[in-house]
């Protein structure tokens, strides 16, 4: 899943992407990397990032998937927590509604993705965006975090909406420590087992790769790959990644040597 910021505060690549040809050509490239989902974003969800209107949602998102509907050989997913915003997206020609909130943010979310038949991604998250890290704690980081996204699946499968629809995204670096978000990594086969659904990580660039590695943010190219080859390693079906080749080359070569026989 190639990640598609329209937004000019995002974390890693704000502002780099916020004119409608910029992104449109930026999601072609992805899916030409190798890119199979294009996620669009269109409100920073980085730690303290301040919320934005409808109004201005809808017009950095809608454009770019209205225009890309017609050129991308790839699914969107419209990457929001606003009912309204996912309902124009999946007009527009999105397919998949990615929620950081799990549904929750917005009482009418489910129906919109109900009615819709969209695929939806449902993560988990402790707070909001602009309280999250604040000072996260959990008895059991792994037992919690299923639990909650095994309450929001049920509400899924309550409204008619089908399970293999729905992927779940334990939600690293959304209210969770450098140590919480390396026990759901390590977890993702627990996961996978508890909830019967594909598992979604979204660790790219993010700040804990800090921590490991005593680089700089601006410096977590090569930990973001680290962490996507570990993550394949253990059996992650989706990786949510800014960059996409990189990436998706890494991978290839792991997958060669892992398939020889010897």
């Amino acid at each position: 899943m190639g990640i598609l910021n329209v937004t000019p505060d995002s974390f890693s690549d704000g502002g780099r992407f916020t004119t409608i040809d910029v992104a449109v050509n930026r999601a072609l490239e992805m899916a030409e990397d190798g890119a199979e989902i294009v996620d669009i974003g269109g409100e920073s969800t980085r730690p303290g990032a301040e919320p934005v209107s409808l109004e201005e949602e809808l017009r950095r998102t809608i454009p770019v998937i209205q225009k890309l509907a017609t050129q991308l050989r790839v699914p969107m997913s419209i990457d929001t927590t606003k009912a309204e915003v996912a309902r124009r997206a999946l007009d527009a020609g999105a397919e998949i509604v990615n929620d950081i909130s799990g549904l929750t943010f917005d009482r009418d979310m489910l129906e919109v993705c109900r009615k819709a038949d969209a695929g939806i991604c449902v993560m988990h998250i402790q707070g909001t965006p602009q309280t999250m890290q604040q000072n996260p704690q959990y008895g059991n980081v792994v037992s919690e975090v299923i639990e909650f996204l095994q309450q929001q699946v049920d509400r899924c499968l309550l409204a008619g909406i089908p399970a293999e629809r729905m992927c779940v995204d334990p939600g690293i670096g959304f209210g969770k420590t450098t140590d919480h978000n390396l026990e759901l990594m390590s977890a993702v086969p627990k996961i996978q087992q508890a909830l019967q659904r594909p598992v979604l990580i979204g660790h790219s660039r993010k700040r804990f790769l800090s921590k490991v590695s005593g680089r700089t943010v601006e410096e977590q190219s090569a930990g973001t790959i680290g962490v996507a080859v570990a993550l394949a390693e253990l059996g992650t079906d989706v990786l949510r990644i800014h960059d996409v080749r990189a990436v998706r080359d890494a991978l290839v070569a792991w997958d060669a040597i892992r398939r020889v026989e010897l």
